[in-house]
């Protein structure tokens, strides 16, 4: 780490000069915090809660059951206030409760399928040929019509399964983070030049989601009985799935069209097998349920009251998504991220911090489906929506700090352009510099929830995290279990996180915002 450190350091000491602040650190109460996350940590024990006992954390019923257990173990923990706050409508739950995949002829083969999320039911066992798709072009589909009736749609792909030369699991080397601390906020060009490959790339998905759009339709108005579909990196046994985010608010009927996951390998099988002519027959029994008795989306919050007179109104926040996709129990994803947030609060009221700020807990919801939950509370509490102005309330969110990349330890922290923060954290890791976490980079980080306060220039936060296996197979997967936890990377994540949240109640100002033109370009 020698090298890195140095480069922290430079970092750190051009910073204190720029910016004239050097942080007065408790270290008597950030070892305390150490020892109880070290000795005495709960972090595993609430993720086997979330994970085993409480199952897949799909947005509706599925959510709100593990909702419920969290609020409860925050209120037991001595969190004020622990509540599940409505943050508006989302749509109809939806949960799997049996399916069945299987190829019958030209012989026997067990098939693993996952139901994408809100698809429809085939309500009994069902016999079925193939209807193998080989056109991408929306007008060609008019050759299909009349022809799906009772059919499983199969459209060509170009998948290639390679193999895989590296291992599933890494960390970031040492180099790897010192280029990241010397990072540089880039000029605006070259932002626009990455946001024009975007463009590029949206374009493109944008016509293969008309074409999907168009064929489902057909298939649902004709009677098919189902879809199978899968991805390039859905191999090796682990599949790739997500759902259809527009049932749940339009609503499909459970007798509508079942649309399955499978691997890669079994799909370019079938398709193989039909392109060389041989009679395929597959059954599948497929039931799920759709709920509409509640359509809110929940948020669950918890509060460390402040005790400082003049400060107590000011909150340091932090956060995670509780949801999950439901192939498997979401234990990277992000189980991990809401056990280490519920377990740094825990460190905190256990070792019985008297903090001058208010320090709320977040565990979100609908974050897989577009940040609804974070996005809901910052414009419902924080923004005005008639000028899109902070609210008092927004003023005086001190900071937020966002756990959400799987289950590896924390090695730094992404600062989203904000360079006025980076001293203050820079100072703020080097108590746990001894666990790995030593870096401070400008760089920006996408996909999740601290993006819904750093779009209004409230200072919003994700650590660096480890990869592990995140990418490679735990992230949306079938595979994404308690099992691929590290216990060691958890209790050290809880520990920082908790010292983070400690130091910014207590600091004498709230974290620096960025400058509006900055925090602009951060969040294109």
């Amino acid at each position: 780490m020698k090298n890195h450190l140095v480069v922290a350091g430079l970092l750190l000491g051009s910073s204190v000069l720029a910016y004239g602040q050097t942080e007065k650190l408790d270290m008597a109460t950030l070892d305390k915090i150490r020892q109880e996350g070290q000795q005495r940590s709960q972090v595993m024990e609430t993720a086997f809660y979330l994970t085993d006992v409480n199952g897949p954390r799909l947005q509706g019923p599925g959510f709100v059951k593990a909702a419920n257990w969290s609020k409860d173990k925050l209120a037991a923990w001595g969190l004020q206030n622990a509540r599940l706050e409505a943050w508006g409508d989302w749509g109809k739950g939806w949960t799997v409760e049996r399916c069945y995949f299987a190829m019958t002829a030209p012989y026997y083969k067990s098939i693993i399928a996952v139901p994408r999320a809100w698809s429809g039911s085939t309500n009994k066992l069902q016999t079925a040929d193939i209807l193998f798709i080989s056109d991408t072009d929306t007008t060609a589909l008019e050759n299909y019509k009349g022809k799906l009736k009772n059919k499983i749609i199969l459209i060509d792909q170009s998948y290639k399964v390679t193999p895989s030369f590296t291992g599933d699991a890494d960390r970031f080397t040492d180099e790897e983070l010192q280029k990241m601390a010397s990072e540089t906020a880039g000029p605006r060009g070259q932002r626009m030049q990455g946001d024009s490959a975007m463009r590029r790339r949206l374009m493109a998905m944008r016509v293969g989601n008309l074409f999907n759009q168009k064929m489902r339709k057909m298939a649902k108005a004709e009677g098919a009985v189902g879809i199978l579909n899968s991805t390039q990196n859905s191999k090796d046994g682990t599949l790739f799935v997500s759902g259809d985010y527009a049932n749940a608010a339009l609503g499909a009927t459970p007798d509508d069209l079942a649309d399955l996951s499978i691997s890669v390998e079994d799909y370019l099988m079938l398709c193989r097998l039909m392109k060389a002519n041989v009679p395929v027959k597959l059954e599948l029994d497929v039931k799920t349920k759709f709920f509409a008795d509640d359509i809110k989306g929940y948020n669950v919050l918890a509060d460390i009251p402040g005790t400082d007179p003049k400060l107590k109104d000011e909150v340091v926040m932090l956060g995670a998504h509780l949801d999950s996709w439901h192939a498997a129990t979401g234990a990277t994803d992000n189980a991990a991220g809401s056990s280490v947030m519920m377990e740094a609060v825990r460190i905190l009221k256990a070792i019985g911090v008297k903090p001058r700020r208010t320090i709320r807990l977040a565990l979100w919801s609908g974050e897989e489906q577009g940040l609804h939950g974070s996005k809901n509370y910052v414009t419902n509490h924080l923004v005005n929506a008639t000028t899109n102005q902070l609210t008092k309330e927004g003023q005086n969110v001190a900071a937020y700090f966002n756990v959400d990349n799987g289950t590896g330890k924390i090695r730094g922290i992404y600062l989203q352009g904000n360079e006025a923060a980076g001293p203050i954290f820079a100072q703020w890791l080097k108590p746990f510099n001894d666990l790995g976490a030593t870096t401070v980079t400008i760089q920006n980080t996408g996909g999740t929830d601290h993006l819904s306060f750093d779009r209004y220039g409230i200072p919003g936060f994700q650590f660096i995290q480890d990869p592990i296996e995140y990418s490679t197979r735990t992230h949306h997967t079938n595979m994404d279990t308690y099992d691929h936890l590290q216990p060691d990377d958890l209790k050290q994540a809880a520990i920082i996180v908790a010292g983070f949240v400690y130091n910014a109640a207590m600091r004498d100002q709230k974290i620096p915002a960025k400058q509006p033109a900055t925090a602009q370009q951060a969040t294109r």
